[in-house]
């Protein structure tokens, strides 16, 4: 989970896909993006979907413009954005935690896939080993342990 500035924990699946949910807004297949979160966020706020698809479709604007410009602290304002977003939905209730993943792994990823190479963010990665191994990747990662004998 990840700590929030006022010592929440943030879910790890609220943290990715609104990552990644930013990051579609600036692909082809946005549209059909825009609709799955909207069909996400209609059942518990049926009231409010309208407004939602509205209001992403306004910071796809934000987000294009801000990549034509290079202006990464809008982009990450916005994942923040809605990273909390997705955490209050969630928090309201648990049981949409698993559309969520469905949302990522069904609409979210592959548009990110389809898209392609994607800008790259910054990673800090770090590890205290005493008499073993560390393997750190930000992908698939292989490891074979040496013969023993």
């Amino acid at each position: 989970m990840r700590l929030l500035p006022w010592g929440w924990e943030m879910d790890p699946v609220t943290v990715v896909a609104g990552t990644a949910l930013v990051g579609a807004m600036a692909t082809d297949a946005w549209g059909r993006v825009r609709d799955a979160v909207v069909a996400l966020w209609r059942r518990p706020h049926p009231d409010q979907a309208e407004s939602v698809a509205t209001g992403l479709d306004e910071l796809r604007g934000q987000v294009l413009d801000a990549r034509s410009q290079g202006d990464e602290d809008i982009e990450a304002a916005l994942v923040a954005l809605w990273r909390m977003r997705l955490h209050q939905l969630v928090g309201q209730d648990a049981g949409l935690t698993a559309e969520l993943r469905y949302l990522l792994d069904h609409h979210l990823g592959p548009a990110l896939d389809e898209a392609g190479p994607t800008r790259a963010g910054s990673v800090e990665q770090n590890a205290t080993v005493s008499g073993g191994v560390s393997i750190q990747a930000g992908r698939d990662a292989h490891y074979t342990p040496p013969d023993s004998r």
